[in-house]
């Protein structure tokens, strides 16, 4: 009975759907208040409906309940409780559950916490929003039912993927789904905006929070779930230009545009057009991430469903939200007012600077993600688009972006002078140079670019704290004073120079552990030992483990370092019982921000095992940059400007619509 419950609330999720997509945006038009009012009791009570409905699954499978189809395939009874409770998203039916879960619960929130925002501008919000969350339901419903049951329920289920029995599980999709929906109400705010012609200075003030709060969690969701394939796979990579990394990866990139781009909007009324767009284009990769993920299109560890028909399903889904949203903005784009002027020698013109090479480099992976998927389907040829494609395509993008980052903040709004910023960036350059040089000594010349690469991430840190120290004065008015003034700058200040700081720590990471990493591969014998960049790696031998639902051989490796004891490292190779499948579990020893990485290949008959082993340095450094870069993002949310409603014009202009609402 309980699991017909959860059924029922996803029927009555969707009615409801129905009822927000159309009352609201019809009062909206109207000008009647009583309509406009249904969209936040609505949409709140869609929330906790489909709130129910997962929560009624998460019982299913913490019971162990083999009459619904989705728990047999994907569960067992000798799951540790972790996993069981992971497992309700670790599959294609209760994942798809989960995006809605947060799909409405953004809806919800704009409607609970959205008190600044204009009744029609709300109303019209969460009536689009209502759109996406009803196109989704009735895909659960109609395709993906994940409370589907047996007539004759098995005894045993088949157990989850053994890749997806780990925390990892617990912590990426959850935080990968709040950024890719989230950006669904950055979608929906401009779809209303369009709607009812409201695209001025302060529809960015209220986007930004809502962008803000997307982008952060799916910085922390990429780094998660890049750590996570870094641990559990065995390879010792880290990012491997995969299609479905790459469908998270250009939401990210977009929405850092959008970022950017609506602060221009806020500060001058500028790029209204460029905005709008990016609001859209930005979820528009969400949703085309969702549909390489499930539609069978393509194969990859990260990929949830194989049916085509649930393909094809997505696709009209996609074509729907992504052809009406940018049929309506063809429509509406022309009689959309510009803004304030400014030089091309402005932080206006930097930030238009950012949004070019970002765009661009998002074009160059969505190409690298999609060609051969299209030639496939054109002419039945398969060719793999990897690494090095994007290392040409990707990597020159980003070298400029990187070089100009700390000039932007520095410059002033609408006319900026180069050279004064250049010359209060003298210390970040010197010692960006500076640590150039140390490389190139520390190195030699066998990598030239590394040294380059490093320089170029301490450029970035540096113009962080460079703009800090800008902002406050310090060398003009004294510590005093200067700390007082520090005490009292804005979030968005402190958010701006946090993240740049930590998209420096991050290329920092990415540049030595893939220029300085060392690796041995050997068979090694009980009694071996091997030495990586100065770590002796002595193997005692292997024993086998049982667990409560796998089997596994676990290496035993003593790690020293000049003769004296580190660590002992324990790599194993499990095989879960359930399904007959292997697993690498590698083992990682930290010191600093720098891993020695051990993982097992093939146990040969004479009992050698095939070793695999790194040492990479700081590539922690790779995944700390994300979690500062995310505080920055905080930062920003913080800021108490936010949360004011709209900024006061510069000029005593009257404020008015950039397109009429007729």
């Amino acid at each position: 009975m309980l699991v017909e419950l959860g059924h029922y609330a996803l029927v009555l999720a969707f009615a409801l759907t129905l009822v927000v997509s159309v009352v609201p945006l019809w009062g909206a038009l109207k000008g009647d208040g009583r309509l406009m009012a249904v969209a936040t009791p609505v949409s709140v009570t869609v929330f906790f409906l489909v709130l129910v409905s997962f929560a009624v699954l998460t019982v299913a499978y913490v019971a162990s309940d083999f009459s619904v189809v989705n728990v047999y395939e994907n569960s067992h009874s000798a799951k540790p409780l972790l996993f069981k409770i992971t497992g309700v998203w670790g599959n294609h039916e209760g994942s798809m559950l989960l995006w809605v879960l947060i799909l409405v619960f953004f809806g919800a929130l704009v409607g609970v916490f959205g008190g600044n925002l204009p009744d029609d501008l709300r109303a019209t919000t969460l009536a689009v929003q209502g759109w996406i969350s009803a196109g989704f339901l009735l895909f659960l419903l109609a395709t993906s039912n994940p409370f589907n049951r047996y007539e004759n329920p098995p005894i045993e289920g088949n157990d989850l993927n053994p890749i997806l029995q780990d925390i990892g599980l617990a912590i990426h999709p959850p935080l990968l789904y709040v950024g890719y929906v989230g950006f669904s109400i950055t979608f929906s705010f401009a779809v209303a905006a369009l709607i009812l012609g409201r695209t001025d200075a302060a529809w960015a003030r209220w986007v930004r929070p809502w962008t803000l709060l997307a982008w952060s969690f799916l910085t922390l969701g990429i780094a998660m779930g890049s750590y996570w394939a870094y641990y559990e796979l065995g390879w010792g990579g880290w990012w491997f230009w995969d299609p479905v990394e790459n469908a998270s990866f250009m939401p990210w990139l977009a929405g850092t545009a959008l970022l950017h781009s609506a602060i221009v909007m806020e500060k001058r009324e500028a790029l209204k057009v460029w905005t709008v767009l990016l609001a859209i284009f930005t979820f528009s990769l969400s949703l085309l991430g969702a549909f390489l993920v499930r539609s069978g299109v393509l194969t990859s560890v990260h990929a949830f469903a194989t049916d085509p028909s649930r393909g094809v399903f997505i696709l009209g889904l996609l074509c729907l939200f992504i052809g009406g949203s940018l049929s309506l903005f063809a429509w509406r784009a022309p009689m959309l007012k510009q803004g304030g002027l400014f030089a091309p020698i402005s932080r206006e013109g930097g930030l238009v600077l950012n949004n070019l090479f970002l765009t661009a480099a998002t074009a160059a992976v969505l190409v690298g993600t999609l060609y051969p998927l299209v030639l496939d389907a054109i002419t039945g040829e398969m060719i793999s688009v990897g690494e090095p494609f994007f290392n040409l395509t990707f990597g020159p993008l980003m070298v400029p972006l990187l070089m100009a980052v700390p000039f932007g903040p520095i410059l002033a709004w609408k006319r900026g002078d180069l050279l004064a910023a250049s010359q209060r960036l003298y210390a970040a350059f010197g010692l960006a140079l500076l640590m150039t040089l140390f490389t190139f000594w520390l190195w030699g010349m066998e990598r030239v670019l590394a040294p380059l690469g490093v320089g170029l991430a301490v450029w970035v840190m540096a113009g962080a704290i460079s703009e800090i120290v800008t902002r406050v004065k310090f060398f003009e008015i004294g510590p005093k004073r200067g700390f007082a003034r520090l005490y009292g700058l804005p979030g968005s200040a402190w958010g701006t120079a946090t993240a740049h700081f930590g998209i420096g720590v991050t290329v920092l990471g990415i540049v030595t552990s893939s220029a300085f990493q060392e690796e041995q591969v050997r068979t090694m014998r009980p009694g071996d030992t091997v030495n990586v960049s100065g770590y002796e790696l002595t193997f005692d031998g292997a024993v086998p483990r049982r667990g409560p639902n796998f089997v596994e051989e676990v290496g035993h490796f003593t790690v020293r370092e000049g003769g004296a004891f580190v660590a002992e490292m324990k790599p194993s190779k499990r095989v879960y019982t359930a399904r007959q499948m292997p697993t690498t579990e590698a083992a990682i020893h930290t010191t600093g921000f720098s891993q020695v990485y051990v993982s097992l290949g093939e146990r040969r008959n004479d009992g050698a095992v095939d070793v695999r082993a790194y040492y990479k340095p700081l590539i922690t450094l790779i995944w700390i940059g994300c979690v500062i870069m995310a505080l920055g993002a905080a930062f920003s949310m913080a800021d108490r400007r936010l949360r004011v409603g709209a900024p006061k014009p510069a000029t005593k202009r009257k404020q008015t619509a950039s397109v009429p609402a007729e």
